[in-house]
């Protein structure tokens, strides 16, 4: 039974910000606010930030979890005036600025909704059971586990389409997580797992990406989609453009046309939609579960609720539909609503979003990538070593940057992933 009231949490007469989610929007808000006379409240469900961009990495073998995650006390750790605790926001009650969360009740006067969004499965239930999502370190890690499984499983097999059942690997979805993951495991087909499974044969593994949409990197530039299907082609992906999937049961994909698919494997990377958080108006929430916000990201009708990132809907003349849902958008986001909360302080007005697009891009294998930046695209090698240089610096830690750093270098130079290792959580019954 939780307390009504959150503990350990003092009245310090100061006013208190309220953060949930401690993705890139929440923890850029909170980084920028702890240097202000204010209290932060800090909540989250991981007791971690996560770099959700190297999600595949993680899911092929390529880093260990705790090279793309950071605990989010130790970011606060010479800050008093910052509170974390590990939690679910459940409802919002803004009559009385009071939100409800799993361990308990906590007031707020302001409150910066941050939460995120979760995998879209379009309604179909048994893709949902069956298929495996990547949106969190922990579903990587399953991915790993599960991979590695089905390998093993594979050598106790006699029957040739069972042996390519469970070798073969599906995709769905044509955006960067999907074209960086299918690429990942073309190359562990290519380099890495004939050298663990000699006695596996090859050419029954078979790696398939598929797109409902006619394009890869949707996105992105038609020539930055062109370059990415053209080289997943040429390392031996599958693609399926203009090809959704409508069911799959564990064993069989059947696609929208009617074909079926035998694969033990199907990773779902198609969609995403918002979470739900009571006590929002249903009037104020889109199709895809996103907040309604105004120009300043003020949840409408509420002058003390910002939305932030994923989970929020800024309709404008050039993004009619909301922004992308892409980092770059919380960070700035997170850093326009700290600044508008100081200038409100301050009893100055308000200043509206304006998102610069910094660009995007996508790494495809091994010395292929594709860049859409702000004049100019390019692709290849430098492409590449952009996007490597980027994701890099873009990492919350010295040591999980150095950590990666020497992990890339390592697996280039010897051409090997040195943690497959299926690791399977202890149950206690």
């Amino acid at each position: 039974m939780i307390s009504d009231f959150i503990p350990n949490i003092p009245d310090t007469g100061q006013k208190r910000i309220v953060i949930a989610g401690g993705g890139f929007g929440g923890l850029k808000a909170a980084r920028k606010l702890a240097y202000n006379n204010f209290q932060i409240v800090l909540l989250d469900k991981n007791n971690y930030h996560q770099f959700q961009p190297l999600f595949y990495q993680v899911a092929t073998s390529g880093l260990e979890p705790a090279a793309i995650a950071f605990p989010l006390r130790k970011v606060f750790q010479k800050k008093t005036n910052v509170h974390f605790r590990m939690a679910r926001i459940e409802e919002v009650h803004p009559e009385i600025n009071e939100i409800t969360t799993s361990i308990g009740k906590l007031h707020y006067d302001y409150l910066i909704l941050a939460t995120g969004v979760s995998t879209n499965y379009f309604g179909m239930q048994q893709v949902k059971e069956n298929s495996i999502p990547m949106k969190s370190i922990s579903e990587a890690i399953y991915l790993r586990n599960y991979i590695l499984k089905n390998y093993e499983a594979a050598l106790q097999q006699t029957v040739t389409s069972e042996i390519e059942a469970f070798m073969t690997i599906c995709v769905v979805g044509g955006g960067p997580t999907g074209v960086e993951l299918a690429g990942a495991l073309a190359e562990m087909k290519r380099y890495i797992l004939p050298k663990d499974y000699p006695e596996l044969d090859f050419s029954l593994m078979k790696v398939y990406l598929f797109e409902a949409s006619g394009k890869l990197l949707n996105g992105m530039s038609a020539q930055a989609s062109s370059k990415a299907e053209k080289y997943l082609r040429r390392m031996g992906v599958n693609i399926f453009p203009g090809t959704a999937v409508k069911d799959y049961d564990g064993k069989t994909i059947t696609l929208a046309n009617g074909k079926k698919i035998n694969s033990k494997t199907l990773v779902w990377a198609a969609g995403v939609t918002g979470k739900p958080i009571a006590g929002i108006p249903a009037e104020l929430i889109t199709r895809t579960n996103r907040i309604l916000v105004d120009e300043v990201n003020l949840i409408l009708g509420y002058p003390n609720i910002f939305a932030i990132g994923d989970i929020c809907c800024m309709k404008t003349v050039n993004y009619p539909n909301g922004h992308p849902q892409v980092a770059q958008v919380a960070i700035q986001q997170a850093r326009l609503v700290a600044n508008n909360i100081i200038r409100i302080e301050k009893n100055k007005p308000k200043r509206p979003f304006h998102y610069i697009n910094k660009g995007a891009m996508a790494t495809i294998g091994r010395n292929l990538a594709v860049a859409d930046l702000p004049g100019f695209r390019v692709h290849g090698f430098i492409a590449w070593i952009l996007w490597l240089f980027v994701h890099l610096m873009s990492l919350v830690g010295i040591k999980n940057r150095f950590l990666i750093f020497i992990n890339w270098v390592w697996n280039y130079i010897t051409f090997d992933q040195s943690l497959r290792l299926l690791i399977k959580p202890k149950i206690k019954h």
